[in-house]
């Protein structure tokens, strides 16, 4: 995808250069060859929110087995041809309520409150539904960014619970276990622990199935499938993990494993492309200030990282004054926002930047746009920017 191409055909003219690019067609490419590794007995959701953009559900929608939300917002929006998943740790009554009106695949189940409730309103439907005990489990988990499982947090049943939850389900009218959830991780860049704990998944549902009797059909081991914002040369090897799912498909059995990925679809086909609008020096230290900022992509600010980036430079210099530059140095690239901590590069060697110079930060399509906070100092939007061909 020729970025400078594009904004030059599509950018608004009248401000400086501030867009996110989203490339639909190398998405579709993506979101096929995934699909196309897995084994039978896989199927591969997207996880909505990692970007609930409408263009982007849009173009997965024929590829993918179905869409894992988290809030009647993300249903809504993901609502149409393919089976839905619902999972959140604080759900609401309506959305509850709405889960069961849609006839969703599964609604995750994350504390004995939580079962309680989802019966309750699948009663007072009239209906019977389907669930999967959102486990978290003890101990086994691969390292990962950030941990939701393997130790204590907000997110599912500890593990030790499980036999509890079980015997109430089954005395419950509404609601059918058919099924577990294990969203253990994030950004887990190992493909071989990504394997051995999907193995591990299989094993504890079916132990857990044979000990209670359950007509088990789903195993559900979440995302966390990484992105290697800081060495994107060394990604986490798909093929590894394909293959290493091939070799589980006899202990598998007549189990469906779904795998929820977000970031790992998305990631790589949106660019957020900004303008510098000023280079100086501070202390000692260079630093390029641009359009846009971690009101647009929080995520570098959020994980106190550098974001993966590339400059284009733009010859184009129109002002009768010198244009500020940094050459052969660390430079620290910053937004607009009036706080030290919006920051998208932290000292990262640069040959030339330039104001007026366009900075393109790669791997932008998932935990950016939408996890920003927008309203932050009331700047201009980012324009969007779809290409599809």
């Amino acid at each position: 995808m020729d970025i400078e191409k594009i904004i030059n055909e599509k950018h608004r003219e009248t401000e400086p250069v501030c867009a996110y690019v989203y490339d639909l067609q190398q998405l579709k490419t993506h979101a096929a060859s995934l699909k196309a590794g897995l084994p039978d007995f896989c199927e591969l959701y997207y996880a909505v929110k990692a970007n609930p953009d409408p263009n982007i559900l849009e173009a997965l929608a024929p590829i993918i087995d179905g869409f894992d939300t988290a809030s009647e917002g993300e249903m809504e929006k993901a609502e149409g041809e393919r089976p839905l998943l619902f999972g959140a740790p604080a759900k609401k009554d309506r959305e509850i309520a709405s889960a069961v009106e849609k006839g969703i695949r599964y609604i995750n189940v994350e504390s004995l409150h939580d079962l309680y409730r989802i019966n309750e309103a699948a009663g007072n439907a009239g209906k019977v539904m389907p669930v999967l005990l959102r486990v978290n489990l003890r101990k086994d988990v691969p390292e990962s960014h950030h941990m939701m499982s393997g130790t204590a947090t907000q997110f599912g049943i500890d593990e030790y619970q499980i036999p509890d939850c079980l015997n109430t389900a089954d005395r419950l009218d509404h609601v059918d276990v058919k099924g577990f959830h294990f969203h253990a991780m994030s950004n887990n860049l190992d493909a071989r622990k990504h394997v051995a704990f999907t193995e591990l998944c299989i094993q504890k549902a079916k132990d857990w199935a044979g000990t209670f009797q359950l007509d088990l059909e789903t195993v559900d081991v979440g995302g966390g499938i990484g992105v290697n914002y800081w060495d994107p040369d060394d990604p986490f090897d798909w093929p590894i993990f394909a293959a290493g799912l091939h070799q589980l498909e006899e202990e598998a059995g007549d189990l469906t494993v779904i795998l929820e990925l977000g970031r790992y679809m998305t990631a790589e086909c949106g660019s957020y492309v900004t303008e510098v609008l000023d280079v100086k020096e501070n202390h000692d230290k260079a630093f390029a200030l641009v359009r846009g900022g971690s009101h647009h992509l929080r995520l570098p600010a959020a994980w106190k990282m550098s974001h993966p980036f590339r400059i284009i430079p733009v010859e184009k210099w129109e002002k009768p004054w010198p244009r500020p530059h940094v050459a052969g140095r660390d430079v620290t690239i910053t937004g607009e926002l009036c706080t030290p901590n919006d920051v998208l590069v932290r000292a990262e060697k640069v040959d030339t930047l330039r104001a007026g110079d366009l900075v393109v930060f790669e791997y932008a399509g998932a935990y950016a746009w939408t996890i920003s906070h927008h309203e932050f100092l009331s700047h201009p939007e980012p324009q969007m920017i779809y290409v599809d061909e």
